[in-house]
């Protein structure tokens, strides 16, 4: 019970701070406001983030850890395009579903692309992503994550595809569809995704 306490009021966190930050912009908001909109005091942001950009990494991490999540339980014998494509979907899904939680989406994607000490984190985060991917391809397809190519290769092209579509639908202010948008980009990238099999030759 402590534990989903713990989880409730950090999910309350989370959810303030973001309205906030992409309403007034990174700046402008301080962490009274945030405590303030989720109902807690000061000291009680202070037990769970150091900072209003911690907010926006762990965020960020959760995002990561859903995308290898979703990967990790697609089916081994998945085309590596089509599993990496329903991977890299998981933390857009709200991007593409046409409600209040898209456009909430929108602007948080805008605040990060738009800060550059959230921008710099989000690309860290994806650096962190990339290999927790490539380490996961390398078991799907049976391959050695030290000698083979492939799954480092693989992992930064459908991250390359996720970020280029993130930057689409938020220039467009989210008039593009973010689905049709990914599905483009893995359009492109697909046969290069799929080229290798299950343990394809060392060097790959």
């Amino acid at each position: 019970m402590a534990e989903r306490k713990r989880q409730l009021v950090a999910n309350e966190l989370t959810e303030a701070a973001l309205q906030l930050l992409a309403l007034k912009g990174f700046d402008a908001v301080t962490i009274d406001e945030i405590a303030t909109a989720a109902g807690v005091s000061k000291r009680t942001f202070f037990r769970y983030f150091a900072s209003k950009e911690d907010v926006v990494v762990q965020f960020l991490a959760d995002m990561g850890a859903g995308i290898r999540t979703e990967l990790a339980g697609r089916a081994d014998g998945e085309p590596p395009s089509v599993a990496l494509r329903h991977a890299v979907w998981v933390p857009m899904a709200a991007c593409g579903d046409r409600s209040d939680h898209a456009e909430r989406a929108l602007r948080v994607v805008q605040l990060i692309l738009r800060t550059p000490a959230l921008l710099a984190r989000f690309l860290e985060r994806q650096a962190q992503w990339r290999d927790d991917l490539a380490a996961e391809l390398a078991r799907r397809q049976g391959l050695d994550l030290a000698a083979d190519l492939y799954p480092r290769l693989a992992a930064g092209m459908a991250l390359a595809a996720y970020d280029a579509v993130l930057r689409r639908w938020s220039d467009s202010d989210g008039a593009e569809d973010p689905a049709a948008l990914l599905d483009r980009a893995f359009a492109v990238i697909a046969p290069a995704l799929d080229a290798v099999g299950p343990r394809a030759a060392g060097g790959a």
